[in-house]
């Protein structure tokens, strides 16, 4: 039986079998590590273009597909991958999209030309589409209470921490074993992976809540997917993602951005429409209905576009300003990561007791004042300006971000932890899109240097924003120890 509780995880009524037992971590930690390298390709691949250009002969104007192609899949399809596992099954998508992502991965690597790489790296994005919400569902299925808390927040850290990590990653990497390892290192990760799952990991864990591997039952199959509203959010969402990724190339204001902006409205407009008549609809509007999930992904969506944003611009600086070298600064950004680490471990303590809200509006505040002190940069201030401003970004997003992710999946019924998940992904992969897109064209419309500490009063601006409105509208989620968090 499963419980309903209201949002500060008071219950209504419980199964007493539920409350209290414990889920084995070695479930989180497969789905993490699987995870990882998903939110890894996201940056690292950006500190190894200039090679990867060099080496397949990329014309300037290409070399952005690198990473576009890689964003557009991701973002376009994971709705889709998310109702997916819950039609199928969680471990079952894992596992495709596990094995579609690697693949894809040993595909990057040995990629002989420009076509053939931008290619493998749509797949890699279509197989990232898949896992991760359904990972995520997993997740939100397999852990109550307490532990759900501790399951997100550590989720959450992976969003953050793993952005940055990235540009450390790619600038080893890149520096030590060239740019193809950027790729090629997820084949034995994902082959250890696969191996865990042939142990039954993940099915020991269905077997535990009585789910197909932590997503609902199966359920209606093929039958059941609304393929007409898949096809209208991906073409909407596809268009937005590529109008964003484009505009500081073809400017904001230009017929290209425009026109797919446009594309974008409609097929959302009609995708909305098209929810309301169809009997199994990919995004049932009672989803929306949900205070605590639209306002978890929105909040996604702000820390995540913030986040990348001051990653990217920081990344150009250390490397075309301060003269850093790929490892060098990825070794620069190691005390974000550390950082947030400690941030999402403080919320994971804290969530009980402060509550989402609080956390939220904490973690954007010191995403604020981060983006501040960074903006004071110099080519000599690493130790005075950088470093602190690092330090407190990565504290900020490791408190947001866990937040974002307990507030979203806080009261997520049973059969739509893989829909609620791919729309808190979704909401991730639009606000990197977002942040990729906006902040570094600030700082280029009047030269980089100039530029750089404008971008970010923007960003210090807008993330004191977003925490004045979290703090006076978000919703607090509270989960309660070893309770079962219900979807009303």
């Amino acid at each position: 039986m499963v419980s309903r509780h209201d949002i500060t995880g008071r219950a209504d009524v419980a199964d007493p079998a539920d409350r209290g037992a414990r889920r084995p971590w070695s479930v989180l930690v497969l789905l993490s590590v699987a995870q990882f390298m998903v939110i890894l390709d996201m940056t690292v691949v950006t500190v190894a273009l200039p090679s990867i250009g060099r080496s397949l002969g990329f014309a300037a104007a290409d070399l952005q597909w690198v990473v576009t192609a890689y964003l557009l899949a991701t973002g376009g399809l994971t709705l889709l991958g998310g109702r997916a596992a819950d039609l199928f099954g969680g471990r079952r998508m894992f596992a495709v999209g596990l094995g579609v992502f690697t693949a894809a991965s040993a595909a990057s690597g040995l990629a002989p030309d420009a076509a053939a790489l931008i290619a493998s790296r749509a797949a890699q994005g279509i197989g990232a589409a898949m896992l991760t919400p359904a990972a995520l569902a997993v997740i939100t299925a397999t852990y109550a209470g307490a532990q759900r808390a501790t399951a997100l927040s550590a989720w959450g850290a992976l969003a953050g921490g793993g952005l940055a990590a990235g540009v450390l990653a790619g600038g080893a990497l890149t520096t030590w074993f060239g740019w193809r390892s950027v790729f090629l290192i997820n084949v034995p990760v994902g082959l250890a992976a696969f191996a865990a799952l042939r142990h039954g990991v993940l099915r020991q864990a269905g077997q535990q809540r009585g789910t197909e591997g932590g997503a609902a039952v199966r359920g209606p199959g093929p039958r059941g997917l609304d393929l007409r509203g898949a096809v209208l959010a991906m073409a909407g969402l596809i268009s937005l993602v590529y109008a964003i990724s484009g505009a500081p190339a073809h400017g904001w204001g230009s017929a290209r951005t425009l026109v797919l902006m446009a594309l974008a409205a409609v097929a959302l407009a009609a995708f909305g429409l098209a929810e309301r008549r169809v009997r199994n609809p990919l995004l049932p509007p009672r989803t929306l209905r949900s205070r605590t999930l639209t306002s978890g992904v929105l909040l996604m969506f702000a820390a995540t576009g913030l986040l990348v944003g001051q990653q990217l611009l920081t990344s150009l600086f250390l490397q075309d300003v301060t003269g850093a070298s790929p490892i060098r600064a990825g070794i620069e950004f190691l005390p974000l990561v550390l950082a947030a680490i400690i941030g999402a471990g403080l919320a994971s303590h804290l969530v009980g007791r402060a509550g989402t809200r609080v956390l939220a509006a904490a973690g954007l505040g010191l995403l604020a004042a981060s983006a501040l002190l960074l903006s004071r940069a110099t080519a000599d201030g690493y130790l005075a300006v950088l470093l602190p401003g690092l330090i407190v970004g990565g504290l900020g997003s490791g408190l947001t971000f866990p937040a974002a992710s307990v507030t979203a999946l806080s009261r997520v019924r049973d059969g739509s932890e893989g829909l609620a998940s791919g729309l808190v992904t979704t909401g991730h992969e639009v606000g990197a899109g977002v942040g990729a897109a906006v902040f570094p064209a600030l700082a280029t419309a009047a030269g980089f240097a100039a530029g750089y500490g404008r971008a970010l009063t923007v960003a210090a601006i807008t993330a004191a924003a977003v925490a004045v409105i979290t703090a006076a509208v978000l919703p607090s989620a509270r989960p309660a120890p070893g309770t079962r968090v219900g979807f009303h």
